[in-house]
């Protein structure tokens, strides 16, 4: 595995166990919404729920060592990869028959693995305009 797959899995697993931690349950992981026929159309880190909404979490996870970098791994959620996980989001909701009208939302989540200290910022509905 790549050095930056590993460092993105890391992230994810510390991003898990955070939404658990915070009475978040799991419903899915690396869900990717592939249609009959073409390419997959978006990828969604986690999939969890609280208090009855549906929350699809993208995870960026950047390792620091030294100085603080120019880009904070948040920033790396940019619109384009937003509006695919609104279409994967849309996709699992389809393939698990939940009404698209369900309360759901984007969340994003920032990791920052520093010296072995991790620090998760998460941004709770993130994403609007889908």
């Amino acid at each position: 595995m790549a050095a930056n797959q590993e460092i993105g899995r890391i992230g994810e697993n510390l991003a898990a166990q955070y939404l658990k931690d915070k009475k978040y349950k799991i419903l899915d992981r690396n869900y990717v919404f592939r249609p009959l026929q073409g390419p997959p159309l978006g990828e969604i880190d986690i999939i969890a729920k609280k208090d009855g909404i549906i929350v699809f979490v993208e995870v960026k996870t950047l390792r620091i060592s030294g100085k603080e970098p120019l880009i904070r791994p948040e920033e790396k959620a940019n619109s384009k990869k937003m509006r695919k996980i609104a279409i994967a989001a849309e996709g699992w909701l389809a393939r698990k028959k939940i009404k698209l009208d369900a309360p759901w939302q984007i969340d994003i989540m920032a990791v920052k693995i520093l010296n072995g200290e991790n620090k998760i910022v998460h941004f709770e509905n993130a994403v609007s305009g889908f």
